[in-house]
């Protein structure tokens, strides 16, 4: 088990940018796949991207161009770049992690069984 902090959340106006980080306590960051998911008020938490073992990245369609995961496995942290921001990408932004063997990743919430608090990114127009 790994213990996962956000940071980096902010208010910004749209078209702007914001770079959220994931600090992950714990030996085995490196066998995790870590991924992203957002939720906003009254709506499911979704998916937004996924980094493996190897660090092979997926992104949600609606996100792809504009967000970009990464991970630093020396510093134990995951990162999300995201860009050109607009009012619907308000909501709390979420990390996720799940020891694997390989390569592996889900875009389904269930299948994470670290998760962190949080972090509120609020996106004026």
């Amino acid at each position: 088990q790994v213990q996962l902090v956000e940071s980096g959340g902010a208010l910004v106006q749209a078209g702007g940018s914001l770079r959220l980080s994931c600090a992950a306590s714990g030996r085995t960051f490196s066998q995790y796949t870590m991924a992203w998911f957002r939720q906003a008020p009254g709506k499911e938490r979704e998916f937004l991207a996924a980094i493996t073992r190897d660090s092979l990245n997926y992104h949600r369609d609606s996100v792809k161009g504009r967000f970009t995961i990464s991970r630093d496995n020396a510093k134990n942290t995951v990162s999300l770049e995201m860009n050109s921001l607009k009012p619907e990408d308000t909501a709390v932004y979420y990390c996720a992690g799940r020891e694997v063997r390989g390569r592996w990743y889900s875009t389904q919430r269930y299948d994470y069984d670290n998760w962190g608090p949080g972090t509120q990114v609020t996106v004026s127009s």
